[in-house]
């Protein structure tokens, strides 16, 4: 009996501790009604959140109005945040320990947080007011907040600092080094060059330069000692683009409105909480409403009273690696077109948790940066380091006045004049407004070379490769009303051969932009539901193109028949509930595994993917490619039905004997993993947001697998984070979505609540949204 009782007791306990933490936690939440006195605005901000958490931050000016803002986003984001400044600083070993270490010296070396800081005394005194007071906001959170801190500043025992401007600044150059990261493509093209065939080279990348296989016999001989692997192997996960946003404008001609309708859906990697963060502001001088990020003082993609934007990635070229040559003289110099010269040299000491401070020499020559200073000390040199220019780290960047101004501006002149500001990264942009014009403009800071296109590493020492300005704004690719009536970009190339100046080589495949110009020609007058029609599209031109000459093969077995059969009989349509889908990818996966590793070998590693350009010209126009040294006499067709029967083994292994079983839903799965709680068991287990999708590699409703994960290779983890279509005869209307949610903190009812209504292309109007809950904050006495 007494030991009944304690035993009791001591679950009476472990209730009392586990309940009393549960709800020490849930005081994490926020305030989301009532009056807070706060230090910082001129007037009352009133923060009015509809049933969905998107707020409406109604304010007296514009500094009230990022007040404000900054306030909602650490409510809602302040995690995220905390991540995305220490991430920009080199500073997450901090709170992660060692394992963060690589991250941290990769942006210690880059210095992009130098970079922030630098930026700001450039900026116009209306956008420091606005950093600062959108800085205040968040410090006002901190400072009147009651209760525990979420729950991932609570398992770290982390408190976090007063927020700063550079802290926001810092976001455009994370989202510089995101989207126009191509430097990884020129550290893998480098390390292919050492193995691969200029030929071979030419067929793995179309765009191929016509002048690579003379530079390639100069420069292989210094890439060799180069340490690539090493300098490739460091690089963070989030350096270099992904290619999956859609946009287009249609003038009013050709809508039922009469006036232009605009979509956009830019695609980014999925995360819970998610990329984008919905807000309205709005002053005595109009409102601006659209997706914000979390950090930011701005509407990245959305609209005013007047105006509406998107953005799509153009993946405009502006990072050169430079192959520095140290003087042999002296290795704390470098060779120069005009003698030696001395590295630029900072200390940096990097905190780790749980380990003694990491004290690092970061180098810098004339072009930039000394990427091979991320390498550990001790790391062999061969007499050449790399150094990598890029327009973003100049200190001049006052892309953050661009986007400001753009946000305010009134008309195409307007939204123009406040482009030219822009360094990066570089956006294909959509434009239209109330008064009927339609624009298409990709402002930037594009270099212009002495030679070469950046296509891979150059000698720095002689000054041939130096680049001599950039693009001027007024020559850079711009237009408005055409003949066509609408504007539509998705990644592709957007400038003709007849272009004088080069912009990149770095361009996805032509197919969604060929299928949105199908979509618009099919349907005269569009419409914001057409336009959200088209947002949802699934049909996959990779899949008309190949499966034709797929399926030409004559297979053996009941079961490789009941494939070819059905693949014959295919729509294309990348959709949940059919069999095709999941078919295609994964024999298309097993091919181009089997065709890449047996011309390539273990070279094949960091670039096999289902490359269907590449397997589209195998399989027309160079067939030798499917023999290897190892099967001289192999065929494609044989490849092929080998590909196939090793396809349909796994497909049986994992979703069971009959084919019928074999839906691209059960497989194809959207995965929005939380960066931190998402590594811990149990906790990873309840947090898990994930849904089954349609859409594929090249459908407008995109859903890129991961092909090279063995355990989930058709899992699908970037997508379209927002969606937006905005009809310009009501702005007001515009239709918007974003995932999962709009909360950060996993104990929030608006954590995951928008998943499903995502997946099902269901849209928030929060322009006629009724407010919920309602926060003022009064300026402190």
């Amino acid at each position: 009996m007494m030991i009944r009782r304690a035993l009791g007791g001591v679950l009476l306990i472990a209730l009392v501790i586990v309940g009393g933490g549960a709800l020490y936690l849930l005081s994490s939440l926020p305030q989301l009604d009532g009056r807070i006195a706060v230090g910082g605005p001129t007037h009352s901000i009133h923060i009015a959140r509809d049933t969905d958490g998107v707020p409406l931050i109604d304010a007296a000016n514009d500094e009230d109005a990022a007040f404000g803002l900054g306030f909602a986003h650490a409510q809602d984001r302040l995690f995220q945040m905390e991540l995305q400044r220490r991430y920009g600083a080199g500073r997450l070993s901090e709170i992660f320990g060692t394992q963060a270490l690589a991250t941290d010296r990769q942006m210690r070396v880059l210095g992009v947080y130098h970079a922030a800081e630098a930026e700001i005394s450039y900026l116009s005194a209306p956008v420091r007011r606005a950093l600062e007071a959108y800085a205040a906001g968040v410090n006002a959170f901190l400072a009147a907040r009651r209760g525990a801190l979420p729950p991932e500043f609570v398992l770290l025992a982390l408190r976090p600092e007063p927020w700063r401007p550079a802290d926001s600044v810092v976001w455009g150059k994370l989202i510089d080094l995101e989207l126009a990261g191509n430097y990884r493509g020129e550290l893998l093209r480098a390390r292919l060059a050492r193995t691969v065939s200029p030929d071979d080279l030419a067929v793995l990348y179309p765009e191929y330069p016509k002048d690579a296989p003379t530079t390639l016999a100069q420069l292989t001989e210094i890439y060799r000692p180069l340490p690539l692997d090493s300098l490739y192997a460091a690089l963070p996960p989030r350096v270099g683009p992904i290619y999956a946003s859609n946009n287009w404008v249609v003038d009013g001609a050709h809508t039922d409105s009469g006036k232009p309708i605009l979509a956009d859906d830019p695609h980014l990697g999925f995360a819970a909480p998610g990329f984008w963060y919905l807000a309205r502001m709005k002053t005595p001088d109009g409102e601006i409403a659209g997706g914000t990020v979390a950090g930011v003082p701005l509407i990245v993609v959305g609209h005013n009273d007047r105006i509406a934007w998107g953005f799509t990635t153009t993946t405009g070229d502006v990072e050169d690696l430079f192959i520095e040559q140290i003087d042999p003289a002296n290795p704390g110099r470098y060779l120069t077109p005009d003698g030696s010269a001395a590295f630029i040299t900072r200390e940096e000491i990097i905190e780790v948790r749980g380990a003694a401070p990491v004290r690092l020499t970061v180098r810098a020559t004339r072009h930039g940066p000394v990427l091979s200073d991320v390498l550990p000390e001790g790391t062999a040199e061969s007499g050449y380091v790399l150094a990598l220019q890029t327009s973003f780290l100049d200190p001049d960047d006052r892309t953050a006045d661009a986007l400001w101004n753009m946000n305010r501006a009134r008309d195409w002149a307007g939204f123009r004049a406040a482009l030219t500001d822009v360094v990066g990264p570089q956006q294909n942009i959509v434009y239209a407004d109330t008064g009927g014009t339609i624009g298409f403009i990709a402002p930037a800071r594009i270099p212009i070379r002495k030679s070469g296109n950046g296509w891979m590493p150059v000698p720095g020492w002689t000054g041939a490769y130096d680049w001599a300005g950039y693009i001027p704004f007024d020559e850079l690719p711009q237009a408005t009303d055409p003949p066509a009536g609408h504007f539509a970009s998705a990644n592709n190339k957007i400038v003709p051969e007849s272009y004088p100046y080069f912009v990149s080589r770095d361009w996805d495949l032509p197919n969604r932009v060929e299928r949105i110009e199908e979509l618009l020609g099919a349907e005269p007058r569009q419409s914001l539901a057409a336009s959200a029609a088209m947002q949802a599209d699934t049909v996959s031109i990779m899949a008309r193109r190949l499966v034709p000459l797929m399926t030409q093969i004559q297979p053996e077995g009941d079961l490789a028949r009941e494939a070819i059969e059905r693949l014959r009989g295919w729509d294309f349509r990348m959709d949940a509930d059919r069999v095709e889908p999941l078919l295609f990818t994964a024999w298309l996966r097993a091919f181009a595994h089997s065709v890449l590793f047996g011309r390539l070998g273990n070279a094949a590693a960091d670039i096999w993917d289902l490359k269907p350009l590449v397997m589209e010209t195998v399989l027309t126009q160079h067939r030798e490619w499917c023999a290897d040294p190892q099967h001289p006499n192999d065929t494609c067709e044989a490849r092929l039905a080998a590909a196939l029967e090793d396809a349909m083994a796994r497909l049986r292994d994992s979703y069971g004997p009959q084919m019928a079983q074999w839906q691209w839903g059960r497989a194809h799965i959207a995965r929005f993993s939380n960066q931190f709680l998402g590594r811990i068991p149990v906790i990873r287990d309840w947090i898990a947001v994930a849904v089954p999708t349609p859409g594929g590699y090249d459908t407008l409703n995109r859903g890129p697998s991961t092909i090279r994960d063995d355990a989930h290779p058709y899992e699908q983890r970037f997508g379209a984070g927002l969606r937006i279509v905005t009809d310009m005869a009501t702005p007001a209307d515009s239709h918007m979505m974003t995932v999962p949610g709009q909360s950060g903190n996993p104990l929030s009812p608006h954590f995951s609540d928008l998943l499903l209504r995502w997946r099902q292309f269901d849209w928030l109007v929060p322009g006629r949204a009724a407010a919920v809950n309602t926060l003022v904050l009064e300026p402190a006495p």
